[in-house]
């Protein structure tokens, strides 16, 4: 069972939100028309664009630095996080503006006819935001020519053309690949493909200039070195001719020759350790720069040489089981994990301690080439003091002859560099063009038919979006279900819409029941509401009058319950013709019934039923009349009205007076029935004062026009003076048929004579 009414609910929430978007249908489709119509606009207007698409194939790198040991061995991939930084690395690579500026100064961009045209509408666009941003058009027009659009030239062009072409270019990864798109956006197609096409060659271009990057510095550090050491050589030897010209040296005696060759001999050491510090810091310049994804395979460290064949395999078979047979969360994938990343420890500490190593060995070298030059400059004096010419002669000669070694040594290094750095060209490139740019042969956009089905989603979502927000919005009550939810107050009926002017002025009002011309001819006879259900019993909204009449009967508590009070939140909520109709119906019934119009400030129910008004309820509480008097006769039998009498001044006083509270006692003996007509509870205080002295009251309210705060206030004040509210009765209520409601039968609506002779007939037995 409870299952059962959860899916009642359902399909009764469900039925609700149907009912909130087809009431507002016309707002819906409304939207949706703008929406498709602006789509159907940009579409066919917006200019077509091509889009052309090459493919390349990123693959693992190779050692950072050529050298001929390299190209002679074939090395092999390299295993590093490719699909992590270097890899990223790369894609950022091809959308950098210092890429793309190679690319316009490789197609020459400025001389290139559709891509100045593109150039020009992306300028004036910008322009005319800026112009509309920044409120130009409310500024005076200058006289002097506009120069400031004109477009650069030289360096300043690349980099605007270089910012276009990257603003046009889409660089996709292809999932679980090392496959890259890179895609250019044109209204040329063939020049988006030129662009595509030169970017990926240029791309491959600077990742073979970047890997040989590395030895052709070292190559360019030996040539500076050399190229200033043979300068100082060439120094050397000229003032060691010029000297020997000018002192005329002759041979040195043993003595003298002793203190030579122990400065020659320190001179040679100093040499060498000029060498040794040179070749320390290039070693440790170039340990510097080993990583332990880009180790070159002739690393000199046996322990590194170890370690790295060793990392790359546990990287490789790890690679290969967690591609093919395991998960990472595998015992054996855990333990080979553990091992991959203590390789790699162990090689980064191995590196470390080569690059400390050879630190150690440079400061070392350059201590013993420091020590050494003080030694030499010390033996320098004391040959200088014991010979000046002739040992000055020797010292010149021995720093030339070193200058010659240090030359020649570093001559050899500099040609092997060079090899590696001719080789470096022979070198592929690890960047590989899977599917060069064809020429597209239809624009990419727009597509018209993804833009009206975008359109027509986004339209009806937004469509039935503003419908339920202009639902929420409305705070009116419409129906028994927001009463209830609001007040918890029940509905004691529905008097549907009544306009006798409708339909081209023929008397036909909205009726639930199908009352037309056709089916039932006393409706084109209405003119009026407020005495339907006794000039038209027969017609449909008499009977929802009598509907009305049976739920106050069978919400009375007991039958000594008479006197019911009615009353509204506001005015114009059809308060007074209700109450006719209503006390119409019970006096069908053969009931005694007693209409009070108890609004002493806007008296309407004598208008209604045509009734002198010069005497009335407030002559008998100001006692000038008895109430005998005042009560006046109706034409509709077993119906009496008290009409409110001459306006008081005082109209509070008087109905909550000790008179009116006697008057009530009085009328609930003589009448079976009384019907109280009160003003607005929000008006003026009168209605609340007399709906606590009432046996209950009754709310009649305005369906879709009275609001939700009103309805509570009034409640509230009803309920503080402690009147009983017995229910709402909902008036000029929409009923009109809809597919989604339950649909009312369409029948000719009869009344049969004898259900009132009956009623009549029974209550005259009844009084016998």
């Amino acid at each position: 069972m409870t299952a059962a009414r959860q899916s009642i609910r359902q399909d009764i929430n469900l039925m609700e939100y149907w009912e909130i978007v087809w009431k507002r249908k016309t707002l819906v489709l409304s939207t949706l028309g703008a929406c498709l119509a602006l789509v159907a606009v940009l579409s066919f207007t917006q200019t077509r664009l091509y889009t052309a698409t090459a493919q390349i194939l990123i693959e693992d790198q190779g050692s950072s630095k050529f050298n001929l040991q390299e190209y002679l061995n074939a090395p092999t991939n390299t295993t590093d996080d490719f699909l992590g930084t270097y890899f990223n690395t790369q894609l950022r690579i091809i959308q950098s503006r210092s890429l793309a500026e190679r690319v316009a100064k490789k197609m020459n961009l400025g001389s290139r006819a559709e891509f100045r045209s593109e150039l020009e509408k992306d300028r004036t666009m910008l322009e005319m935001a800026k112009y509309i941003v920044t409120l130009r058009w409310l500024r005076p027009k200058s006289k002097t020519p506009d120069t400031a659009g004109e477009i650069p030239t030289g360096a300043e062009a690349e980099t605007i053309y270089a910012g276009l072409l990257l603003r046009r270019l889409s660089v996709y990864p292809v999932p679980e690949t090392r496959l890259v798109d890179v895609s250019y956006v044109s209204p040329n197609s063939r020049f988006s493909a030129d662009v595509v096409n030169t970017l990926v060659q240029e791309y491959i271009d600077y990742s073979i200039e970047s890997r040989s990057e590395a030895t052709q510095q070292t190559s360019d550090f030996l040539t500076e070195t050399i190229a200033q050491l043979r300068q100082d050589l060439d120094s050397k030897e000229r003032q060691l001719q010029r000297y020997s010209g000018e002192k005329k040296i002759l041979p040195l005696s043993d003595k003298d020759s002793n203190t030579v060759s122990q400065y020659a001999s320190t001179a040679s050491a100093y040499s060498s350790a000029q060498v040794a510090r040179i070749a320390a810091q290039a070693k440790y310049q170039e340990l510097q720069k080993l990583r332990v994804d880009t180790l070159p395979q002739n690393v000199s460290d046996p322990t590194i040489q170890v370690l790295r064949t060793n990392y790359y395999q546990a990287k490789s078979e790890y690679e290969e089981k967690i591609a093919t047979t395991y998960t990472p969360s595998h015992p054996e994938m855990i333990q080979l994990r553990a091992k991959v990343d203590t390789l790699e420890s162990q090689l980064k500490t191995e590196i470390k301690k080569a690059v400390d190593l050879a630190y150690s060995e440079y400061s070392q070298a350059l201590g013993n080439e420091n020590r050494l030059r003080d030694m030499l400059d010390s033996k320098r004096t004391e040959v200088t003091q014991q010979n000046n010419d002739s040992l000055f002669y020797a010292g010149l000669n021995t720093d030339v002859e070193s200058l010659r070694e240090l030359i020649s040594n570093l001559t050899a290094q500099q040609k092997t560099t060079q090899v590696s750095t001719m080789l470096s060209g022979l070198k592929t490139s690890n960047i590989k063009i899977v599917d060069r740019a064809l020429v597209p042969d239809s624009p990419s956009s727009p597509n018209i038919k993804r833009n009206f089905i975008v359109a027509f989603l986004f339209g009806l979502m937004l469509g039935v979006g503003l419908a339920f927000a202009a639902h929420f919005l409305d705070n009116t009550i419409k129906n028994p279900e927001d009463l209830d939810k609001l007040t918890g107050l029940p509905s004691l009926g529905l008097i549907p819409h009544f306009s006798p002017n409708d339909s081209g002025g023929k008397g036909v009002y909205a009726s639930p029941y199908g009352d037309s011309a056709a089916q039932n001819p006393e409706a084109t006879k209405v003119s009026e509401i407020e005495l339907i259900n006794h000039l038209f019993p027969k017609i449909s909204i008499a009977e929802d009058y009598r509907n009305v009449r049976t739920s106050i009967l069978f919400s009375r508590v007991d039958s000594d319950q008479r006197v019911i009070a009615f009353t509204s939140t506001q005015p114009q909520e059809g308060k007074s013709a209700t109450i006719s109709n209503i006390a119409i119906s019970f006096a069908q019934m053969g009931e005694r019934v007693l209409a009070i119009d108890a609004d002493l400030r806007k008296p309407r129910l004598h208008k209604i039923f045509q009734v002198r008004n010069t005497v009335g309820l407030s002559d008998v509480l100001t006692g000038r009349v008895d109430l005998e008097e005042a009560v006046q006769k109706t034409p509709v039998a077993h119906f009496s009205l008290l009409p409110s009498g001459p306006h008081p001044p005082n109209p509070a006083e008087l109905l909550n007076s000790k008179k009116m509270k006697a008057l009530l006692a009085v009328v609930r003996d003589r009448y079976e029935i009384v019907l109280i007509d009160l003003p607005p509870v929000l008006a003026v205080v009168d209605p609340v004062i007399v709906a606590a002295l009432a046996d209950m009251t009754i709310i009649i309210l305005k369906t879709g026009k009275t609001t939700r705060k009103p309805l509570l206030r009034a409640i509230d004040q009803l309920r503080k003076a402690k009147a009983r509210i017995a229910g709402v009765i909902f008036n000029d209520a929409e009923t009109k048929k809809s597919t989604f409601m339950t649909p009312y039968f369409q029948y000719e609506y009869y009344q049969d004579p004898s259900v009132d002779e009956a009623a009549l007939q029974k209550k005259a037995e009844k009084k016998d």
